[in-house]
């Protein structure tokens, strides 16, 4: 068995921290720093706000993606594509 201090896998699935931001904030403050503008400040601190905000609720951009599919798909979920179902036409059209 291997020592614990050794095992750097286990370090691997954390989420990468700019500092005490999310990474993913990284990238709107990039964009800032590359055109600087109000409005891109404005975004970018809005981003910033926006990540910080999901990880006091304990989601990760890719987690609050599947939880904001699952939310606007709904409870049902249909056995069929929608595309197979064959639709009722009125007779005569």
């Amino acid at each position: 068995m291997r020592h614990p201090e050794t095992a750097h896998w286990r370090d691997s699935a954390r989420i990468p921290m700019f500092f005490i931001m999310d990474a993913y904030s990284a990238i709107p403050l990039l964009l800032f720093l590359l055109h600087i503008r109000l409005w891109t400040f404005i975004a970018a601190c809005c981003a910033c706000a926006f990540f910080t905000m999901l990880a006091r609720w304990g989601f990760t951009l890719p987690v609050f993606k599947r939880w904001l599919r699952s939310f606007i798909a709904g409870n049902t979920r249909s056995a069929k594509p929608w595309l197979t179902i064959k639709q009722n036409k009125l007779p005569g059209i």
